[in-house]
């Protein structure tokens, strides 16, 4: 079974911006191996189909998620506290990047309609949809 996100609060088919099935993330509705942007290896994230060392792009230690194969407080990108991401190793209100409620993401600490970037379709850990939706 395959999980999606889409745009803002579409489910259309139109605005699939990602499809993960298996350890696999692929661009929109597609399952092809050309489309395979991400692989997922315990808590690796490697670029397209690759589980080589020097294709890991994310790796993700405790609630945070760092830059490569990295795990230095310099090469942090975000902090996941409860339900809120945050923007390096903060967990400041000013850092908040993105909050998560039922099947949606939303722009910083809203929760407001207009301020919905995503709605998800199916289960994901929190660390694998700021990856995929974040502005890393």
């Amino acid at each position: 079974m395959s999980q999606k996100i889409y745009s803002g609060n579409s489910t259309s088919y139109s605005d699939c911006q990602f499809t993960a099935t298996g350890n696999k993330v692929y661009r929109g509705n597609s399952t092809s191996y050309s489309d395979c942007l991400y692989t997922i290896d315990g808590y690796k994230i490697y670029s397209g189909n690759s589980t080589s060392y020097s294709d890991c792009i994310f790796t993700i230690s405790g609630d945070k998620i760092y830059r490569g194969n990295s795990t230095s407080y310099s090469d942090c990108l975000y902090t996941i506290n409860g339900n809120k991401v945050y923007r390096g190793n903060s967990t400041s209100y000013s850092d908040c990047i993105f909050t998560f409620d039922s099947n949606k993401i939303y722009q910083g600490n809203s929760t407001s309609y207009s301020d919905c970037v995503a709605t998800i379709d199916g289960m994901f850990k929190y660390w694998l949809l700021t990856i995929l939706v974040g502005p890393y």
